[in-house]
């Protein structure tokens, strides 16, 4: 076999080659959905994403017969590595992700050379696929291939799983998303918990004000940096990405999928749901160019969509555990809901990402009768 070369990016044509790669490799899989270029570009760029003020990471290209065949991202979360190491992350753990390859050769000599930077920087655990941290794309897609993912989901080959597997690698945790169909209302205990909850005059749930944009969202991220601290996996987002990660989803943000709940006038939950923005990027190849910046803008001024995800819920942290967090979830996902399907057309929900072991919120989806359709996977080794 020829030799493989493995070489870190270097220059802006390195860049380009390490983001162009995953539109060759996933060109024929009818279920990849092409990310706007842009965006990745984005994410791998220091002066762009401010997750680089706490991390440090190293892309790698791996050529055979001077063609780019395969890359891969090795990085350290510095934030990470102040975690209690019972909640995954913690001293000594790095990290990789953003992994593509043309064949498991191609794949070992990469996840070797990731390997090799991360023990030059100090770790002794490598955890992963990540890309580039626990908020952006988690974990390595093991159970949903048949459907395509919605936004801010990843899609992967189902050869990856082996090839991860073969290199040492064991399941640290499983992270589900669940299906709902969302056009039939849910059971009637829900129904009752919802009604319970409208008769109480502590409880208000209100709509987002995007007038107030920044305000709402420094109070929802507040609220999730509190809510998410127990997680596995958690590292606390800072004020300049809580800004990045607002302006981000400002577009796709619409008052009426967004909704805090107070209690006597305290805000202590919130869910955020995002219409599915993949439906119309599937058809756009990565690119805005020529005409596909016009096609979105369009969609984004009513968007109709088949499917609306659930990325986010959060109650803080002293009502988790308590009857009033459930009732406040399901007061959520029944006004969302509706207006859901009043104003956006959508017939089915997709809640997730969830910890395989988080009883609360599986719970709650499992009780609107929603069921599991992908799951991922974050690996870990030592080092």
């Amino acid at each position: 076999m020829t030799d493989i070369t493995i070489r870190p990016v270097e220059t802006a044509a390195d860049r380009k080659a390490f983001v162009d790669l995953a539109y060759r490799l996933n060109a024929s899989d009818p279920n990849w959905v092409a990310p706007l270029k842009a965006e990745v570009h984005g994410l791998i760029t220091p002066a762009k994403n401010p997750w680089f003020g706490h991390g440090e990471a190293q892309l790698f290209l791996a050529e055979r017969d001077g063609r780019v065949v395969g890359r891969i991202s090795a990085h350290i979360d510095h934030l990470a590595l102040t975690q209690p190491a019972a909640q995954g992350m913690g001293p000594g753990t790095g990290n990789w992700g953003m992994m593509e390859a043309e064949d498991e050769a191609v794949f070992q000599a990469l996840i070797g050379r990731a390997e090799q930077w991360l023990r030059e920087k100090g770790m002794h655990r490598s955890l992963g696929p990540l890309s580039l941290s626990i908020w952006d794309e988690p974990g390595l897609l093991v159970r949903g291939f048949d459907h395509p993912p919605t936004v801010m989901m990843g899609h992967n080959s189902p050869a990856y799983r082996d090839w991860v597997e073969h290199a040492g690698y064991a399941a640290a945790k499983s992270l589900l998303t669940y299906d709902v169909d969302i056009t039939e209302g849910f059971p009637p205990l829900v129904q009752r918990i919802v009604q319970s909850g409208e008769r109480n005059s502590r409880i208000v749930i209100r709509k987002v004000d995007k007038s107030h944009f920044d305000r709402e969202a420094a109070l929802i991220l507040g609220i999730l940096n509190d809510a998410w601290s127990d997680n596995w996996g958690f590292v606390p987002l800072t004020d300049d990405e809580i800004a990045y990660v607002g302006k981000k989803l400002k577009p796709i943000v619409f008052e009426d999928l967004i909704m805090v709940a107070e209690v006597e006038g305290e805000p202590v939950a919130f869910m955020i749901v995002l219409p599915d923005l993949n439906e119309p990027l599937k058809s756009m190849g990565g690119s805005l160019l020529p005409f596909g910046w016009a096609k979105l803008l369009w969609w984004l001024r009513k968007p109709k969509v088949r499917t609306m995800r659930v990325p986010l819920m959060g109650v803080v942290k002293k009502l988790q555990s308590s009857r009033l967090a459930s009732q406040l979830a399901f007061m959520m996902i029944e006004y969302i809901r509706r207006e859901a399907i009043k104003n956006y057309g959508a017939t089915r929900g997709e809640i997730g990402w969830i910890l395989d072991d988080n009883q609360g919120m599986r719970a709650i989806a499992e009780t609107i009768e929603s069921t599991i359709n992908r799951e991922y996977v974050i690996y870990e080794k030592p080092l």
